[in-house]
């Protein structure tokens, strides 16, 4: 079994603080979304007002291996401007800081995680999350639509996360994609499991005039790998 990596510990209790709380709401989440499937109102491309509000609360965070992949790709890259497109209360976001953190640290520089979360509550918990881990000055929470507060990008982007609702994977994609340097990465999460729902995406990733080259790997659900090449 590969042990599990381990920071500092406030950042060490927090995470299994926070991943305890995820876990315990996994029953929940799969009852709800098997009777809204039940009942033929589940659409994977919109996020209904009873679904908004049924998440409010809920952490959905990434899960801790791949997170921890993330950190391991991220810290092998050098990444020091890494952008996350779904914050929820910032668990992976801390993975990513903390890459961004000991990157400067080996190197020198700056580095910043800018994330982006549309749910005020939930961005008031991550706010709260990265000060108790001591890694706020590393992160750059934008609050609000996705489609706005990465539309202002101007530096090259090292590392991507894409952990959020599929019908806002794409667009989040695409407002990064020309800012990604050569040999930079993108992670999506689930694309296996959700497939169907990635169409467009996987469309995206696979056009040749956008210089990515894609794989999913064999994580649980499917972890798209895709790297910038040129």
């Amino acid at each position: 079994m590969n042990k599990q990596l381990s920071f500092s510990s406030p950042i060490d209790e927090l995470l299994d603080r926070l991943y305890a709380q995820s876990a315990s709401q996994n029953e929940a989440m799969e009852w709800y979304f098997t009777a809204r499937a039940q009942e033929g109102a589940l659409d994977w491309k919109t996020m209904d007002a009873h679904t908004t509000q049924f998440l409010s609360d809920k952490l959905v965070a990434l899960d801790r291996n791949k997170a921890e992949f993330c950190y391991q790709v991220c810290r092998s890259l050098g990444a020091r401007r890494i952008v996350e497109a779904g914050t929820s209360f910032g668990v992976s976001t801390l993975f990513l800081a903390a890459a961004v953190r000991d990157n400067v640290r080996a190197g020198g520089g700056e580095g910043v995680v800018i994330t982006t979360e549309h749910e005020p509550n939930k961005a008031k918990a991550a706010r709260a999350n990265f000060a108790e881990a001591g890694l706020a000055q590393w992160i750059d929470l934008r609050e609000g639509d996705l489609r706005q507060t990465l539309s202002d990008l101007t530096e090259a982007v090292d590392f991507m996360l894409v952990d959020i609702w599929t019908p806002m994977a794409l667009p989040a994609l695409e407002l990064v994609a020309h800012r990604l340097r050569e040999g930079a990465v993108v992670i999506c999460d689930n694309t296996k499991q959700f497939r169907f729902a990635y169409q467009d995406y996987f469309a995206f990733v696979n056009d040749p005039r956008n210089k990515l080259r894609t794989m999913t790997l064999p994580f649980e659900g499917g972890l798209e790998f895709s790297v910038r090449c040129g």
